[in-house]
């Protein structure tokens, strides 16, 4: 009876991750030609960091609710973005699918509603998706896909427990933790902190060759947002050494005031 009754606690969710393909955080970024846009020749591209959070999060509640909790992953990309469902795939997730486009929108709306439309005809009960890509920094797709849904949504979680038909999450704030209760169904977005992602072994792998992976052709709105042009940060100065000891101090000062500006 008191084993039914631990069972009955953890409730079996749908969960869907949604994950993205970003350019690996080691690529050396080379802009293409137009000037508005990255040259992708020879750039490595991976599940984005923050996603992976969210995607052994969604493990982590399938292992504790065990049999019939499904991870869906769905990603918004070209075809080039099977690899990165295959590796959420390898990871552990169940099946995946990929909104193929011929584009990568700008505009977080449009992301948001294109993903909506796909989740809304899932039925998932949580919908857990990184606080924001690596790649455009908008930090806004997960909360506008809460809004569009018409769900509970908790953004930047470093910690989740899912129980019944609710949720509690942790945020870290300025000066302490902010707990946050939710009813189900909900949007969450992870933090760093929340999990410690796996790596996808080598049973996962052979079996991620395996498992569903849909192609969903989608159009997409006109785009509202026009990236005017990319530049590479300027390179730094080479440093100087300005003298040794307390003797130094004074040329410091005059650097840090006249050159530097900071003082």
């Amino acid at each position: 009876m008191r084993r039914e009754r631990l069972r009955a606690e953890v409730r079996r969710v749908k969960i869907a991750v949604c994950v993205k393909r970003v350019p690996d955080t080691e690529t050396r970024i080379k802009i293409a030609p137009d000037g508005k846009s990255i040259d992708e020749a020879g750039v490595k591209f991976v599940l984005n960091p923050y996603d992976e959070f969210a995607v052994e999060e969604a493990l982590r509640l399938k292992e504790r609710a065990g049999e019939g909790t499904e991870v869906t992953a769905i990603a918004l990309g070209p075809e080039a973005a099977q690899e990165t469902l295959r590796t959420a795939l390898a990871m552990g997730v169940d099946r995946a699918v990929l909104l193929t486009t011929s584009r990568q929108p700008m505009d977080p709306l449009i992301t948001a509603r294109v993903l909506s439309a796909e989740l809304r005809s899932g039925g998932y009960d949580l919908v857990l998706c990184g606080k924001l890509a690596i790649d455009d920094y908008n930090h806004a797709v997960g909360t506008m896909m809460g809004e569009l849904l018409g769900a509970a949504s908790v953004s930047g979680v470093s910690r989740l427990e899912i129980e019944g038909n609710g949720g509690r999450a942790e945020r870290e704030v300025e000066g302490g933790i902010e707990v946050v209760e939710f009813s189900l169904p909900a949007v969450v977005t992870t933090d760093k902190g929340l999990n410690e992602p796996r790596y996808p072994s080598l049973k996962g792998i052979m079996q991620a060759k395996k498992k569903p992976l849909e192609t969903k052709p989608v159009e997409l709105e006109e785009e509202t947002l026009e990236v005017l042009e990319l530049a590479l940060p300027p390179e730094r100065k080479p440093g100087r050494i300005l003298g040794e000891g307390p003797d130094a101090v004074p040329a410091l000062i005059e650097a840090l005031r006249n050159e530097a500006k900071v003082l």
